[in-house]
């Protein structure tokens, strides 16, 4: 066989050998005395010692390849044990999870049969090999640290659902979730393991022991006397629960963690790993060793700045080389052992990664040298290693190890051919490059060195008791401030290190991201962009299929570190073309919600399905963006729409149950096994049927739709000057023509909106908890203290125990306070925020320029409005305890910006998605709790302000009227009657779930906005009636479920048998509740606002609305009112989750209405609401009486007084309910004590025939035209809101008329 290093490899390349013209080369083969030297050199004897005699025979191109053959062969009789049998092994010398017939349940496995994961309740899986002698180890890569139990076991035990591997007598584990040792008993053992810990299983089978080491560290003898003898041979096997997954290492790769005496189950390749050694060395001599051809002599080089400059001798001496190595590199242990630290050392001298082009001519050597399927392995295998190296290194203080690993990756990727590669055929469909951008948190600060880095911790005390923040700033002692100060140097210290890390990460982008490749083809940005949009759309669509969802940790990281790489590029643009934006000015411009370019797959739009809007709005597409659209492919798209739900359905449907058992694939790469294997396409089932059908996401996988150019422009500098062309085509006339940035930077940035909403903003959420943590502990560590004081010193058992106590909360606290500094630098540091913050703006601005565009605002995809509340919500709470948001820059504007937002949209008529509406309603709710948030709604324009009222003023009906109802209670809260508290008087020694709940707010009301409710209201003769009547129907139904609801809890607490009344009844019950209050609250409002709406009956609902308003407020009175009532009872009971259930909310509430009523209008306005209130058949004078605490006077004669009964007064509210209110209601007793006794003294008998035959509460006042039936007024007008047909004979009321009764003769 011809030799690939004699000529024929390098024709096929072209190849430039040199970029150095200005030196004179000499070319041609070197003299032969001089060839002899310089390959006696490159390729040495074993020994070192060159014998005389093989001079005899000068070393040449021509047998060099027979002396190369025989150094290699020298070692390899010696090691070449790959046929032998290994004593106290059984089974295939490549080690894999048996996929046939070992496991139990269900599970996913990877296709290197190495990684797993759980997909049902407990899962088990067992090796393909067994020992029975001698000692032995293999490795577990943790990728999720829920339940799992990992270890040993024989192919006797058998596993089920319930009990897995340690659960039966033959079987022995480790469990680093609940940090226990299982072998059919449990007890502790080890510590707790994490995500990137890597657990070491050792057994000894010639001592009879079995121990665990967790990232190299030992955790002891786990267990001893292990069963042995004939028929004992052990299997490693795991089982784990649903979603959990590891990798296991055997001996395919090196172990990370090798222990000294134990053999891996899988042997090395020892005489491949010897040749690629020796190869490895003589590539090294070439590099250390030059010819001068001038002076004829060899000579010593610096290794670092070498370079093939075209020497013909040194290019056919490589090819040799290459001839035997490059086969090896396609091998994962050869790579990982010898290529990966080979390269890893060139790195070690330090500097930067550009002072090291040796790594680069290494690689265009291989380029060159290689075939390409080798080329294609070597990295694929290169970067797996990297990327698993990476992932699973210990953290310690300096983050060394993953620093080194990150230079690496960036010196492969600086290459831009390897780059092109690994970009469209690795780093996003083999790999999970996404992991290269997180910096995993530590679980054990011990561990990764924090208390060397931040020796001294400290916490802040700033709550009290009731866990609210303490109001007063207590001073801070000297020890305090030594401590904080101290452990902010610490944080510092941290944040330095941590942000190395973070910039190489950022550079790894900024390769992947350059648009300035040298070569032809695509520029890796386009090709990056295509993978990313591939990537949002396998997280957007596959919600429900974990293996396929990007862990949001990572999310979060990759984020940070993508925003940081496009504002550089977008600047760097900037610099070139002063006419484009700046960053700071971002936005996604309207056009790529509609002009097809840019894929949103099935993502909702504000105004509906895309299909939909292409048909509703095809004629303003054409009119202002010049986009017509044909009907018949229209027609097309529904129809293909279709025929993918049915074929998706019908094929999963149809698909043999063997098939998706055995080799049923899940399309792209599963996040949670293998941290670098890409497919886990095995679907193991020991079930009769395959729980996989009709999984609706593998069918849709398959079918990936991403934005395509022409190879022209993906290779150009798309510089986004044509504003009508590609990317931007159909730009709407209200978009300024002016130039915003490259294009592909656009879409980069519309990606990453997305990425915020698909996981991230859950995610910062989530690890807010940690902070929660530390807020608990300081709170119990701080009462601990307090008892220690007041302990008496005779009480020695009490004192020793909160001093144990004391000591595990400080430990506690020492733990997570610098975890938590760990987190704050990560996640929460003032770099984090301001790049949520200018995402933040960019949505701002994006949904300015959507609304200018009109009815095309309804393409814009629902994400944007999602994004622009929750990033606004996350700055404000997320990120308050270390960092405020009134720091950032332009933050007023930028609220009042968002405000604008929130109160045009939450009723836009172009927004039609139910939850998206919701979602602005609330966010709106929340907005108006906080001074800040609010004063910005009262900062927008006032037409603004006055459209958002009149919204706000719609009938209730048919639209989400709670959240409608919450604002305009914030907006009184703090003007009302005794409603100037924040939390009920009642729960005030409880403590609050969260303080920082919107309800939990001090009260700030607008008076700007209730002048502009009182204007809308007095103004508009239709709107007060419709608003006000919803509402008093709204609050007659809530008040109604309220007391239904209450009977039944007091008809299950009376029983005598153990019953529990559902939380969730109870929970609707406190709802209804507190929607009655704040619907009283919303008419305590208007009446104080715009009274003459009830009381100048010249308006022509105003007395209807005063007799129903009246009737209301008489029915909830006496309900809760009466002595020895339901409401009483079920107070009394004080059950979990009605906490908020109480007289003083809804009595006070109603006391304001009356109030307002009867005591602050003028004469003529008080008469008719007296009048109103007396005349309506519910009014019980006992009911005011009670509101003072005057008890009935027969309930006091009938039962004698109890000592523990407190009758409800408002005199007991001081704090609440203020002297001059409390002299009104004194005032309105009186008053309505003195004219009810005049309406009683006045009042003829009425006969029955004389009463309204409706309510017979009333006399008759009203006949109906043409019918003449007759009934009193308020049953008539109310009636005919809703229904014109008169009572009796359902003929059309065409009017009604005054009735009076003739006098009698």
């Amino acid at each position: 066989m011809t030799s690939r290093g004699a000529g024929t490899a390098f024709s096929r390349r072209n190849y430039r050998l040199s970029n150095e013209s200005e030196k004179p080369k000499v070319t041609g083969i070197v003299n032969s005395k001089l060839l002899n030297d310089y390959l006696h050199r490159i390729f040495p004897s074993a020994d070192g010692i060159q014998p005389a005699a093989a001079y005899r025979k000068p070393l040449t191109f021509q047998n060099l390849q027979e002396h190369l053959d025989k150094l290699l062969a020298e070692d390899s009789g010696a090691e070449d044990s790959r046929d032998q049998i290994l004593e106290g092994r059984l089974g295939p010398s490549t080690v894999v999870l048996d996929h046939i017939s070992g496991f139990e349940g269900l599970l996913l496995v990877d296709d290197d049969l190495l990684g797993v994961i759980g997909h049902s309740n407990f899962g088990s899986i067992r090796a393909t090999t067994c020992v029975y002698k001698g000692k032995w180890i293999y490795e577990v890569l943790i990728s999720s640290q829920g339940l799992m139990q990992i270890g040993w076991c024989t192919l006797n035990c058998r596993f089920n659902q319930e009990e897995g591997v340690g659960d039966t007598p033959d079987s022995y584990a480790y469990d680093g979730n609940r940090v226990r040792k299982w072998n059919v008993t449990t007890t502790n053992y080890g510590k707790s393991w994490a995500a990137g810990d890597i657990v070491s299983c050792l057994i000894d089978l010639d001592e009879g022991t079995i121990a665990f080491c967790l990232n190299g560290v030992s955790l002891g003898t786990a267990f001893d006397n292990i069963t042995r003898g004939a028929g004992m041979a052990y299997f490693p096997a795991i089982s784990l629960s649903f979603k959990e997954s590891v990798a296991f290492n055997f001996g395919s790769r090196p172990l990370r963690y090798p222990v000294e005496g134990y053999r891996p189950l899988q042997d090395p390749p020892s005489m491949d790993l010897v040749e690629a050694h020796k190869l490895l060395g003589y590539l090294k001599n070439v590099i250390h060793i030059g010819i001068d051809v001038l002076e004829g002599k060899l000579v010593e080089k610096d290794t670092s700045m070498w370079q093939l400059q075209g020497e013909p001798t040194v290019l056919i001496t490589l090819a040799h080389i290459f001839n035997h190595f490059a086969p090896l590199m396609c091998k994962v242990y050869l790579v990982e052992d010898v290529l990966m630290n080979f390269l890893l050392s060139i790195l070690e001298q330090g500097g930067a990664v550009e002072a090291h082009p040796l790594i680069q001519q290494l690689l265009d050597l291989m380029w060159l040298l290689m075939e390409d399927y080798e080329v294609h392995e070597c990295l694929k295998q290169l970067l797996m290693s990297l990327l698993r190296a990476y992932r699973f290194s210990p953290i310690i203080p300096d983050l060394g190890l993953q620093i080194h690993y990150l230079r690496l990756t960036i010196a492969v990727l600086k290459h831009e051919k390897s780059r092109k590669y690994l970009l469209n055929n690795v780093l996003f469909d083999i790999l999970r490059s996404v992991v290269f951008f997180y910096i995993k948190s530590p679980l054990r600060v011990e561990e990764a060195g924090l208390q060397e880095l931040i020796p001294t911790t400290w916490w802040p005390n700033r709550f009290t008791k009731e866990g609210k923040e303490s109001k007063e700033v207590k001073e801070e002692s000297a020890e305090e401030r030594l401590r904080r100060r101290a452990y902010d140097r610490g944080c510092q210290r941290l944040k330095k290190r941590i942000e190395v890390v973070e910039e190489l990460q950022v550079q790894i982008l900024k390769l992947l991201l350059n648009n300035k490749d040298r070569g032809g083809g695509e520029a890796s940005r386009y090709i990056f962009l295509n993978k990313f949009r591939k990537f949002l759309q396998e997280n957007a669509s596959n919600r429900g299929n974990l293996t396929v969802l990007c862990p949001p940790e990572y999310m979060v990281c990759f984020l940070h570190r993508l925003i940081s790489t496009l504002r550089c590029y977008w600047d760097g643009h900037k610099a070139k073309a002063p006419a484009a934006l700046n960053s700071e000015e971002a936005y996604v411009p309207p056009q790529l919600f509609y002009n097809g370019k840019v894929d949103y797959f099935d993502l909702q739009r504000l105004g509906g399905l895309l299909s939909h809007l292409k048909k509703t709005l095809k004629d303003d597409l054409a009119l202002k963006a010049n986009i017509l659209i044909d009907p018949a492919e229209l027609q097309a798209v529904t129809m293909d729409d279709l025929d993918e739900d049915e074929e998706s359905a019908t094929s999963t449907a149809q698909r043999p149950v063997a098939a998706l058992a055995i080799g049923g694939a899940l399309a792209r790469p599963s996040w949670l096994s293998s941290p670098t294997l890409g497919r886990a396409n095995r679907f193991l089932s020991t079930a009769a049927v395959s729980l996989m059908n009709p999984r609706r996401s593998l069918g849709t996988l398959e079918k990936m739709k991403a934005r395509t150019l022409s190879v022209e422009q993906r290779t150009e500098d798309d510089k986004g000057s044509h504003g009508n062309e590609g990317l931007l085509l159909g730009r709407p006339p209200e978009e300024p023509e002016q130039s915003i940035t490259e294009n592909s930077l656009l879409e980069i940035l519309d990606g990453i909106v997305m990425m915020y909403n698909l996981s991230v903003h859950q995610q910062l959420g989530k690890m807010v908890g940690v902070s929660d943590d530390v807020n608990e502990y300081a709170l119990a560590l701080k009462d601990t203290e307090e008892k220690i004081s007041r302990c008496p010193k005779r009480r020695r058992d009490i004192y020793e125990e909160l001093v144990k106590s004391q000591k595990v909360f400080s430990e506690k606290l020492n733990h997570l306070s610098r975890r938590l500094a760990w987190i704050n630098v990560t996640i929460y540091s003032k770099e984090k925020m301001q790049d949520i913050y200018w995402l933040l703006r960019v949505c701002i601005r994006t949904i300015e320029h959507g609304d200018r565009t009109g009815s095309l605002f309804a393409f814009m995809p629902e994400f944007y409005l999602s994004v622009a509340m929750n990033s606004y919500s996350a700055l404000k709470n997320y990120f308050s305890p270390v960092h405020s948001m009134e720091e950032l820059p332009g933050y007023e504007e930028t609220l009042t910006r968002l405000a604008a937002i929130l109160a045009k949209h939450f009723a836009d008529s172009r927004i039609v998605g139910t939850d998206i509406r919701d979602s602005l309603m609330q966010a709106l709710a929340s907005y108006v709790c906080y001074p800040h948030s609010l004063r910005a709604v009262e900062r927008i324009p006032e037409e603004q302000r006055i459209s958002m009222m009149r919204n706000l003023l719609a009938p209730y009906e048919q639209r989400p009227w709670a959240q409608t109802n919450w604002i305009l209670v914030r907006l009184w809260r703090g003007c009302g009657f005794g409603y100037r508290y924040t939390r009920l008087p009642h729960l005030l020694k409880t403590k609050p779930e969260d303080a920082n709940l919107p309800s939990l707010q001090k009260p700030c009301p607008s008076t700007l906005l209730q002048r502009h409710m009182a204007d809308l209201l007095c103004s508009d003769c239709d709107m007060a009636p419709s608003f006000l009547n919803s509402v008093l129907n709204q609050l007659n139904w809530a008040f109604s479920e309220f007391i239904g609801m209450i009977q039944e809890i007091q008809q299950a607490a009376e029983r005598l048998e153990r019953n529990f009344v559902d939380s969730r009844q109870l929970k609707v019950c406190a709802t209804c509740f507190d929607l009655s209050v704040s619907l009283l609250r919303v008419l305590e409002m208007t009446v104080t606002l715009a009274p003459e709406i009830f009381l100048d009956w010249s308006r022509p609902s105003s007395e209807l609305l005063l007799r129903r308003l009246a009737q209301l407020l008489n029915q909830v009175l006496n309900r809760v009112t009466a002595e020895r009532n339901l409401f009483d009872r079920v107070v009394n009971l004080r059950l979990p989750g009605l906490e908020s259930v109480d007289h003083y909310p809804i009595l006070v509430a109603v006391t304001g209405i009356l109030v307002r009523l009867l005591m602050d209008t003028d004469f003529q306005g008080a008469k008719r609401a007296t009048a109103v209130l007396l005349a309506d058949p519910c009014f019980q004078l006992c009911s005011i009486q009670y509101l003072l605490g005057h008890a009935e006077p027969s309930a006091v004669a009938a039962t004698p007084p109890s000592a523990d009964k407190r009758h409800f007064s408002l005199h007991t509210y001081t704090d609440y309910i203020s002297q001059e209110e409390l002299a009104k209601v004194e005032r309105m007793l009186g008053h309505l004590s003195e004219e009810s006794k005049q309406a009683a003294a006045s009042m003829l008998p009425t006969s029955e025939e004389d009463l309204c035959p409706i309510c017979y509460a009333h006399p008759i006042s009203a006949i109906f035209r043409p019918c003449s039936h007759k009934s009193c007024k308020a049953c008539i007008n109310q009636h005919l809101m809703n229904n014109k047909d008169c009572f009796f004979c359902k003929a059309t009321i065409t009017g009604v008329d005054d009735f009076t009764k003739p006098g009698s003769s």
